[in-house]
């Protein structure tokens, strides 16, 4: 029998990224910027994709300012067609794709009772068909060479329903994103594509900045402390450390797993 530890390359190294190709989609701010940079620091060259140009192009300039290999891609990840060719750009550059880490989404409160229809739609359409077409684009690429590492970014809403805000087409969306990363996990496993999720808390990006200045959103980061046994936000830094270890080589035989990431917000 090999002795696999004695063979095995030293941890620190099987973390490396050197030589592989990511795409960040959602990546020119939030949790997606600090996805791209973290990646680009454990070696790989970095796609930042964004639906705004300048955001993808801001991200990229700061990875390059680190000295990683980066390009910035402007695509709609609701647009089939604009899918196909955001994984094709990055191919024709790099010629393979290694780690794809579908993060872009978008977050809404609404009342049930009188939640538009169209509101319902473009939820389901960012949060869900999106992460969807992006897989399958993905997918199709890292099943031809057998290896491939696809991340989703889902919430601790896809586990519970948080209060007190009403948010009940965004938790349904996410809870979407975990049963879809399982499903796919299972398909491609012996194939050689590994599909796993990170489920954030509540966490300080600049847009949750805003919010929390804001009324509607200052009189409920009391409740969230409250319910969070840490007793403070996230920050997107906190994520930064799961990303690497589902894209390297020491999660290969992980796969269809939902990293939760909430300061424990979900153990009681």
């Amino acid at each position: 029998m090999t002795d696999q530890l004695e063979n095995s390359k030293p941890i620190l190294e099987r973390f490396r990224l050197d030589n592989r190709v990511a795409l960040v989609t959602g990546g020119g701010q939030g949790i997606g910027r600090a996805f791209a940079h973290a990646l680009g620091e454990a070696g790989a060259m970095v796609a930042v994709v964004d639906v705004v140009s300048d955001r993808a192009e801001t991200v990229a300039d700061e990875l390059v300012a680190k000295g990683i290999e980066v390009m910035a891609v402007t695509a709609d990840i609701t647009k089939a067609d604009q899918v196909k060719w955001m994984v094709n750009t990055i191919l024709d550059h790099w010629k393979i794709l290694t780690i794809s880490v579908n993060n872009a989404g978008i977050a809404g409160w609404f009342d049930s009772e009188t939640m538009p229809e169209a509101e319902w739609n473009r939820m389901l359409d960012v949060n869900l068909k999106g992460v969807f077409l992006c897989a399958q684009a993905e997918g199709q690429v890292m099943l031809k060479t057998g290896y491939g590492k696809i991340i989703n970014t889902a919430s601790m809403s896809a586990h519970i329903a948080n209060m007190p805000q009403s948010q009940a087409a965004y938790n349904a969306s996410k809870a979407g994103v975990l049963h879809l990363t399982r499903s796919l996990a299972a398909e491609w496993a012996s194939r050689g594509v590994r599909v796993n999720s990170i489920s954030p808390g509540y966490t300080r990006t600049e847009l949750v900045n805003q919010l929390i200045q804001q009324p509607i959103g200052r009189d409920k980061l009391p409740h969230w402390l409250e319910r969070t046994p840490m007793g403070r936000l996230g920050e997107v830094t906190d994520l930064q450390g799961a990303v690497v270890y589902l894209a390297s080589e020491v999660s290969d035989f992980m796969t269809g797993h939902d990293v939760v990431i909430d300061g424990g917000y979900c153990a009681w």
